[in-house]
């Protein structure tokens, strides 16, 4: 399916070397803050006091959010517990205070505003608990890429399969740089929202490399760099359709899902842009500089016995 199909190349080659220069130097800068800067762990990763209350009525999150952020608070999650009346609310450890003081004054506050407020359960969950998320959550990142990893050595020739490898690093580090550089809090959503985007990623770049794989074999006088602007100009109409409408998705996830997914939608539109750009820059650029040639992707000429033309 396509909205418009363009009838000259673009020659995205032409500014690869400038583009990919800012790339790096973006990437390095990404790195910097991760290692300086370190992540704001939001309360799943640090611990803190969990709180159940229930009403006997249907209960707005946001009037429960105004009460928690009322008593000074502003590391917290409020969110549904199973259905409309039941409300979890986390809570960040403070000095001087314990889970039962904290579970009081919480109370507190929500009957001011609803007398029908029931506490159901208090629970404090340690750091080591957080600490335990926080490398099950590592490790299945590091299984996610080793995947990737696998299922590109499979799909390609070594060359394109690096570059897809590299492009998809090169999106992960930099949502991380992101929220490195503007402390904004990294939560379990916020690593789905990561772990979404390499699979995104990871198809883009696919789409484009299966592009350029099919050009190498058709266009026989084009030169390397030509076959990569031909590729990713005629995939310029799907990357648009197929963008644009997730970016919307993610847009109404952004504006109407509340604080709870407001850093997971943001993870999400930060991958999909760069997704797009490694794909097109970063990917295609770097297995042009590695050397990928027709050779590489087209099996060789043979003749069999009888002096017929066979494929590889």
């Amino acid at each position: 399916m396509e909205f418009f199909r363009i009838h000259r190349t673009i020659p995205f080659m032409r500014h690869a070397l400038v583009l990919n220069l800012i790339s790096f130097l973006t990437f390095i800068a990404a790195v910097v803050f991760i290692i300086l800067r370190g992540f704001h762990l939001s309360i799943e990763f640090t611990g803190g006091t969990v709180i159940e209350v229930h009403y006997q009525q249907t209960v707005q999150v946001e009037d429960v959010r105004r009460s928690v952020q009322s008593l000074g608070y502003t590391d917290f999650q409020v969110q549904n517990f199973g259905t409309s009346q039941d409300i979890m609310i986390r809570l960040p450890v403070l000095d001087g205070q314990d889970s039962t003081q904290q579970s009081e004054q919480v109370l507190q506050a929500l009957k001011q505003q609803h007398s029908d407020v029931e506490l159901r359960r208090v629970e404090f969950v340690g750091p080591q608990v957080g600490q335990e998320l926080l490398n099950n959550g590592l490790m299945a990142l590091a299984f996610v890429v080793a995947g990737i990893l696998l299922y590109l050595g499979f799909r390609f020739e070594w060359k394109l399969a690096l570059a897809c490898a590299l492009a998809n690093l090169h999106d992960v580090v930099i949502i991380l740089g992101f929220f490195a550089f503007f402390q904004w809090e990294f939560s379990l959503s916020v690593l789905a929202g990561v772990l979404a985007v390499l699979g995104y990623s990871v198809n883009e770049s696919v789409v484009v490399m299966d592009r350029i794989r099919e050009n190498f074999r058709k266009q026989r006088k084009m030169s390397v760099s030509e076959i990569i602007d031909l590729s990713i100009t005629q995939n310029i109409s799907r990357t648009i359709i197929t963008h644009g409408s997730t970016q919307m998705m993610v847009l109404s996830i952004f504006f109407f899902g509340g604080p709870t997914l407001h850093n997971f939608s943001l993870a999400l539109t930060i991958g999909i842009w760069f997704g797009i750009y490694s794909s097109v820059f970063v990917a295609a650029a770097i297995s042009m500089w590695l050397g990928v040639k027709r050779e590489d992707l087209v099996k060789p000429i043979k003749k069999d016995e009888g002096g017929e033309v066979v494929e590889g």
